[in-house]
């Protein structure tokens, strides 16, 4: 999932967000990328993996501490994403389907990309932050 997200910030974004709205057609499912479904599943497979890591993670402490921490803060991530990152990129996709006159478009644009910048250096960083807490649960075992 780290992969797909930086190659989308890296390579897609940029693609799609370098002229809008002439390359928003990008976004649209059946002509662009329709990356919809793909983060769908992803991300679904992705919570439900964390979840169950801390149920099963439960009676080792320092582990299901640093898991819930780390969770709440991707929580935090994921509903800043449903609330800011989703709804554009579907407006967006609306102005690609029926091109229409948007004030501050590359604006809004330059904007969406710098955040995501953010979001998934957020993202990676929690993914580091579960590398340590591997480490110390495969080294119980020994």
């Amino acid at each position: 999932m780290n992969g797909a997200q930086l190659f989308e910030t890296l390579v897609f974004v940029p693609r799609w967000a370098a002229s809008p709205p002439d390359n928003f057609r990008l976004l649209l499912d059946g002509r662009g990328a329709g990356l919809k479904h793909f983060w769908i599943v992803f991300h679904s497979l992705h919570e439900v993996t964390f979840l169950l890591a801390i149920i099963f993670c439960w009676k080792l402490a320092f582990v299901r501490n640093w898991l819930l921490a780390l969770f709440a803060i991707h929580f935090a991530v994921r509903v800043w994403t449903l609330a800011f990152f989703a709804p554009n990129i579907i407006h967006f996709q609306k102005i690609a389907e029926t091109p229409s006159l948007v004030n501050d478009l590359a604006a809004r644009v330059s904007l969406w990309q710098t955040l995501n910048y953010v979001r998934v250096a957020i993202f990676m960083a929690v993914s580091i932050g579960l590398a340590p807490l591997c480490i110390r649960v495969f080294h119980l075992r020994h």
